[in-house]
């Protein structure tokens, strides 16, 4: 059974460049939910904060009822045990074979037999599809087949909580659509909760139960799928139908902030589809590349 991730006023900046702020938002226990955004948004940034590899500047991270922002190093680790992540490229050990590859997380983290492991093992690869690959290498299989390997690693430990960074990274568009078909059958056969972050519209239209986006560094919306996929939005507009008309730039310098409302200091995520926000920006000098309302500052 998955378990809800409660995240509230989260901010990140590495130095003096903010990341994003006051990101708040709870993630549904046995869903799945997806988050959007621009590149250079800070979505892999916010991954990693939730499994305590980045340490946000302030706000919580709530995790079966542990904050991992403030807990000792011991609860993070205990916490730990309750993930699974698929990293973008699969993170395989390219000297070992698929089988000990995924039999990795069993050995050094449980006392199990090999007898045991290699049962666990060959279930998660047959889950996945792999089965009969045992003993091949990473560097002897297809891109896809090293992200199912990686998602068999990854579930080897049972998680309640799935983490995937750009699963379609590579990969063409069948086997897009075959690896969002898995998440659909891992998440109805284990019910663990999935946060998956990705810019594939397909799949955001597809698989998830929940959708969010991160822009110029605020979390614009999150909620039911059907909600944002219907969303007036213009941010959110432009960004599933893939225009160059909105408030999205060619770079993340391009992009049109968000302006705060001065009654309650909030990003208005509104503004531009009320009028409030121009778009297209006003016309500037020649030589000036920043458009009028944006910060020359990048998010990562």
């Amino acid at each position: 059974m998955g378990i809800a991730v409660e995240v509230k006023d989260l901010t990140k900046s590495f130095g003096s460049q903010l990341i994003w702020a006051d990101v708040s938002l709870t993630i549904p226990a046995g869903e799945i939910s997806v988050m959007l955004g621009p590149s250079g948004t800070g979505k892999s940034v916010f991954l990693k904060s939730l499994i305590g590899l980045l340490k946000p500047d302030s706000g919580s991270i709530v995790v079966n009822g542990t904050d991992i922002v403030e807990c000792t190093e011991r609860q993070l680790f205990d916490i730990r045990r309750l993930y699974g992540v698929l990293f973008q490229d699969g993170a395989l050990f390219g000297s070992m074979t698929l089988y000990d590859n995924i039999a990795f997380p069993l050995r050094e983290h449980t006392r199990k037999s090999e007898s045991e492991i290699r049962t666990i093992v060959e279930e998660k690869m047959e889950m996945v599809g792999l089965s009969g690959a045992t003993e091949k290498l990473p560097g002897e299989i297809s891109g896809g087949m090293r992200k199912r390997a990686g998602l068999a690693r990854a579930l080897v430990l049972d998680p309640e909580i799935i983490l995937v960074d750009e699963p379609d990274s590579g990969l063409d568009p069948v086997r897009t659509a075959y690896i969002s078909q898995l998440f659909k059958d891992v998440n109805a056969a284990t019910n663990a909760t999935f946060l998956i972050v990705t810019h594939n519209i397909e799949l955001a239209r597809t698989v998830p139960d929940n959708i969010g986006m991160l822009y110029r560094k605020h979390l614009v919306t999150f909620g039911p799928r059907e909600v944002l996929l219907n969303s007036d939005e213009p941010v959110v507009r432009q960004f599933l139908h893939g225009r160059t008309d909105g408030p999205i730039g060619m770079s993340e310098e391009a992009d049109v902030e968000m302006p705060v409302d001065p009654k309650t200091g909030a990003r208005d995520a509104h503004a531009h589809h009320e009028g409030r926000l121009r778009w297209p920006p006003s016309p500037r000098p020649p030589g000036c590349a920043t458009p009028a309302g944006s910060s020359p500052s990048r998010s990562t």
